[in-house]
């Protein structure tokens, strides 16, 4: 009889892009059925499920505190993944100052706690940038988040106030290869890499989400880029099931980590075959040794 494994979603997947559902197939040959279902859906008897795993729940930012105590409930009678405690931890990008301490080279980066006033001109001082990126600690999908320019700070100045007047956030300078070069995600299940995209925004934007028209095309990384996502897996107090590592060339020139997705990143299955059978084989070698230690 095959196990039941839960993806983890939203209620509504629509105007978005997941390609969970090639999952199905290699689970299946691996002794599972899976099924996608909400995190918002309280009908859910998570005991009837031998493992969950948090998928696209990209709405989960809306209401975080809701949502970990969904999660707490579901790791409390089923096997959760990726790990509670190490979700927790990434769902605030302050996480970013923490590997900072441990060695892991990031995109310059100030943490504010509010926004206090017209302070926000003092950015563009402190990098010396013509360019900032602004958003918040906790965000998903490039929501709330702002590139300003000297030139038009002035037109998103009071919704940006609104936003941040008692939000956390974070500021950095733009970082111009995000555009000319492309953002790279690197792929890691169970800490093994898996594949690699390249990840460029359409003309005239800067976010590289396919929900904003972002251009996403898999790539044989470099052993340099390999190495480099190896050793932010290493810097973590648990081995996640699946991490994405995002880095760009930054404005010094080097490759600096911009996001480290633990909770709900997509895992595009879909730039490379052998992808989803490997996120399989690593999600079931996973659960028995959890399962075991259990036993």
């Amino acid at each position: 009889m095959n196990k039941k494994v839960a993806l983890l979603s939203m209620d509504s997947l629509e105007n978005f892009y997941t390609y969970d559902k090639m999952l199905i197939q290699p689970m299946n040959k691996l002794g599972w059925t899976t099924e996608e279902i909400s995190w918002r859906d309280k009908t859910v008897d998570w005991n009837n499920y031998d493992a969950v795993i948090v998928r696209s729940t990209w709405d989960y930012q809306n209401d975080p505190e809701n949502f970990f105590q969904i999660l707490e409930k579901i790791n409390s009678v089923s096997h959760l993944e990726n790990d509670l405690d190490l979700m927790r931890w990434n769902m605030n990008k302050k996480y970013l100052f923490d590997l900072e301490k441990k060695g892991i080279k990031i995109v310059d980066t100030i943490w504010e706690n509010k926004l206090n006033g017209d302070s926000i001109l003092k950015y563009f001082k402190i990098f010396n940038s013509d360019e900032i990126i602004i958003k918040p600690n906790i965000s998903a999908n490039a929501d709330n988040t702002f590139r300003l320019s000297k030139k038009n700070v002035d037109e998103h100045l009071d919704h940006i106030k609104k936003i941040f007047s008692s939000r956390e956030f974070m500021v950095q300078p733009f970082q111009q290869n995000i555009v000319a070069e492309g953002e790279y995600s690197l792929f890691f299940f169970n800490g093994e890499h898996s594949h690699a995209v390249i990840k460029k925004p359409k003309e005239r934007d800067f976010r590289v989400q396919e929900e904003h028209g972002g251009i996403i095309r898999g790539i044989i990384p470099t052993e340099e880029l390999i190495s480099i996502g190896g050793n932010i897996i290493n810097k973590l107090f648990v081995v996640p099931l699946y991490a994405r590592i995002d880095l760009v060339r930054d404005n010094h020139g080097d490759f600096s980590l911009i996001e480290l997705e633990l909770i709900e990143p997509s895992l595009y299955f879909n730039r490379d075959k052998t992808a989803a059978q490997k996120f399989s084989i690593a999600f079931s070698k996973k659960w028995e040794q959890a399962n075991s230690a259990r036993n």
